[in-house]
Parts: structure tokens; sequence; C-alpha cells
């Protein structure tokens, strides 16, 4: 019908797709990233239903190529070369499943790149920052509880290094407070021990002497609780680190996991033990840090030095 509008099928009708077969299929990979692979791979099949491509059987190399040129250009909003790349992943990712199932004969995905370009440094806390989020005085009518939990949940997203999904995951058993150690489970269900400073045994410690207030026994045994009594999630984690950041210091909580890596490598730590620590399967993954540290060591050389 004329001036009739096409309307994009929604993901139930996206059987030519096989797009709940391919999530199916991501049993090691998180929550998070499960959602992201599923919403890239339905932009991408939006993208292809406005130009009559029915499935991916209707896809080769050039599709991917002119999809991703158009992800950094298109009109709503461009997408940052660090978007397009994770775009770019998915989709490998997805194609790769079909070839290997089946569904495909040949991936057209094998060369498709992202965007070259630097990444964007990450975030990194300095010291007298670090000191405000741990150390900073808290308003007066704060809980007494909430003080402890949050001191003891920075103590351990900068003291070591773990992910914000690991630490809401925590359980009171991962604990090993006298031997200074925290067990957690990482991406791709990879379990590793992680050490717990001093001021972190003993921010946990104080915690735990009134968690009783606050986590009822229904919640289980995770380690941190929220107002409400439940598990702390990552959004009450973003909350610590909006209320207890200095005046005029904008953070993220994943900026202390930066601010960790860095520190020990600043402070001479073996790059291959801070992959350790961190948990990255790929020491590349590492390596950014080492660009931070320079970064850092460029900035002082160039205010310090007569001559720089």
């Amino acid at each position: 019908m004329a001036g009739s509008t096409k309307v994009a099928p929604t993901s139930a009708d996206r059987g030519a797709w096989h797009l709940d077969a391919f999530v199916a299929s991501l049993t090691s990979s998180s929550v998070n990233t499960v959602a992201a692979y599923r919403a890239d791979v339905e932009a991408f099949a939006d993208w292809c239903d406005g130009r009559d491509l029915a499935g991916p059987a209707a896809v080769d190399r050039l599709v991917l190529r002119r999809y991703v040129a158009w992800l950094g250009t298109r009109p709503e909003k461009p997408l940052a070369k660090r978007s397009v790349a994770r775009h770019v992943s998915s989709l490998r990712r997805y194609f790769a499943h079909l070839r290997r199932t089946g569904v495909l004969e040949v991936d057209p995905s094998t060369s498709l790149r992202a965007p070259s370009g630097d990444g964007r440094l990450p975030r990194v806390l300095d010291l007298a920052e670090v000191a405000g989020l741990l150390d900073g005085a808290t308003p007066d009518d704060e809980p007494h509880w909430r003080r402890l939990r949050d001191d003891a949940v920075l103590e351990l997203l900068y003291g070591s290094g773990v992910r914000v999904g690991e630490l809401c995951g925590l359980r009171l058993d991962s604990l090993d407070l006298a031997g200074g150690a925290v067990t957690v489970w990482g991406k791709g269900a990879k379990q590793r021990r992680v050490p717990l400073s001093d001021p972190a045994v003993a921010a946990v410690r104080a915690w735990l002497g009134v968690r009783g207030e606050v986590v009822p026994a229904e919640a289980g045994a995770v380690v941190f609780g929220n107002e409400r009594g439940h598990a702390l999630t990552p959004r009450d984690v973003r909350r610590i680190v909006d209320r207890r950041s200095p005046k005029g210091v904008s953070t993220h909580p994943h900026a202390l996991r930066h601010t960790f890596a860095t520190h020990l490598l600043d402070g001479g730590a073996d790059l291959r033990a801070v992959q350790e620590l961190l948990g990255h399967a790929d020491v590349s993954t590492t390596q950014r840090y080492t660009h931070v540290s320079n970064h850092l060591l460029r900035e002082v050389y160039a205010e310090a030095h007569p001559r720089a």
C-alpha cells in the first residue's frame, strides 16, 4: 500500500536471524555481556530490515563494512570508536556461531575490523582523590552501618581491584579474613583468589559486625546488602562512589579498578602478576595500564623538568 510504513520485526519474530540460539550459546558470558550481544545483533538486524536484507544469509562482507561505517556516522547519534568496536566484536561472535552451527557456510565477518584509533585512557585517580574517597568526611546524619559498609566496599574496589559485579556477588564463604584474601568469580565463570589489604580486612570485619542489622536471613549469604535488605547491586555501588567522591571530582566505580592496576605498575609490580590479580585472560588487556603509567610519567616530566 502506498504510504505504508515498514515495521521492523521484534526479537520474538526473528527466526531467520537465529538470535535465541545465539544467545543460548553464550553460556560463559555474564548477564550484562549477553544483553549487550543481543542488543548489538538486534540493532544490526533492524538496520538490515530497513534495507530488505531478510536474514544473515543475505549478509556479505560489504554489507558489514557499510554497517560499521554507518555506526560512526548515523544521523541520530554517531557512535564513538570504542562503541563501534564493541558492535564489531558482537557481530564477529554472532557470525562465527552461525558458521559453527551450520547455519552459514561462510562467515562474512572473518576480516571485519573495527575502525582504528587510539582508545581513551582509563580514568585514574591520584592519591589525594583516593584518600578523599576512602577517608573523607561523611554527613553527620549518615547511619553508622552505611559508613561501615561503604568503607568496606571502597577498600575492596581499590585495595583488591575486583570488578563491581564480582563485589556484588561476594558471599560470606568467599572471605578469608585470617588469610587476608577473597575468592571471586570473574568473567567466564573463572575463579581467582585475590589478596586483601590490611585496611580492607579491618573494614570488612567492621561491616560484618553490623551486617545482621541490614541484611536479613532471607537474603542469604551475600556479603553486602542495601537499604532494602537485598544484595548490593552495581547501581548501589555507583551511588556509594557518587556519595563519597570529593566535591568537584566525578568518577566511576570501575575507575577504582583502573587505579588499583595503575598504582601497582607505578610501584614496580610485574605485568603478569597484575594480569592475574585483575583476572584478565589476555595480557594485552592489562598492557593498556602501562600506557596509562607512561602517560602519567610524561605529564610529570613535562611539569617538572626545566627543559621539558
